[in-house]
């Protein structure tokens, strides 16, 4: 069962404004695989996550795929396209399976028009991703597989609220920039000093604190940005309350 959460663009504004806009939204359940934008193609609607992971990919000619980055509660996959009319090559779709408010992309784009405030949180987005891809990069670079994989995990874990992960190696690999092989030595590894429990497809996060002790400074580094971006606190973009989402 999924339990929807706010989204943290959403709750970065003032109430009335925050009340204009959910007015207009419709929350929908986003099931595994669901896309919510295809290349070189407007959107039909805006999402607001409020639960599950959506990830960015891009595909070369010869039909290799690379993940560009993931987002969760914290985006909106299609805040890229309110930029600007230069057409956006990525796609994007459901890797957990989770839930949004959706809005219909015009709707969007004449409120990004006319109120400061949606324009402020829509461009502060643009700079976190931007941000965040930079480091994520420097990170895949220069850090261990296992400091990169704890990295990854406490992110998702972030961004859904639950220690149970429905994620595959593939999807790890290309995160953390490495071979299936070399997710599924990490991972053991981690599983057997007590952090995780890890089965194919499937890990659960044991010991948080543990596992916060083994990733570099690259995650405290990009926990905190977003916070500071859309000036919440940490509690009110980490929730206490786990809940269980399936992928």
């Amino acid at each position: 069962m999924i339990y929807p959460l706010s989204n943290v663009l959403i709750d970065a504004l003032p109430d009335a404004l925050k009340r204009k806009l959910t007015g207009q939204m419709t929350r929908v359940r986003l099931p595994l695989r669901a896309p919510l934008y295809e290349p070189n193609e407007t959107p039909r609607h805006i999402h607001f996550i409020t639960s599950g992971i959506a990830s960015v990919v891009s595909t070369t000619l010869e039909g290799s795929t690379t993940e560009v980055t993931t987002l969760g509660r914290e985006g909106i996959p299609q805040g890229v396209h309110l930029l600007g009319s230069v057409p956006v090559p990525t796609r994007c779709f459901m890797q957990i399976a989770g839930t949004a408010l959706r809005m219909e992309y015009a709707t969007m784009q004449r409120l990004f028009a006319s109120e400061e405030e949606v324009r402020r949180v829509v461009l502060a987005y643009a700079q976190y991703q931007t941000a965040l891809l930079g480091q994520i990069a420097g990170c895949n670079r220069l850090h261990s597989a296992e400091a990169r994989l704890s990295r990854w995990l406490l992110m998702i874990q972030d961004r859904t609220a639950n220690s149970l992960l429905r994620l595959t190696q593939e999807f790890l690999g290309e995160m953390i920039g490495s071979q299936r092989t070399t997710v599924s030595e990490v991972a053991g590894d981690l599983q057997a000093r007590g952090l995780i429990e890890y089965s194919r497809g499937t890990i659960r996060i044991l010991d948080r604190v543990g596992l916060e002790n083994t990733v570099c400074e690259c995650y405290s580094v990009t926990r905190k940005l977003i916070a500071t971006l859309y000036r919440l606190t940490e509690q009110s973009l980490y929730p206490e309350d786990p809940s269980e989402v399936e992928g």
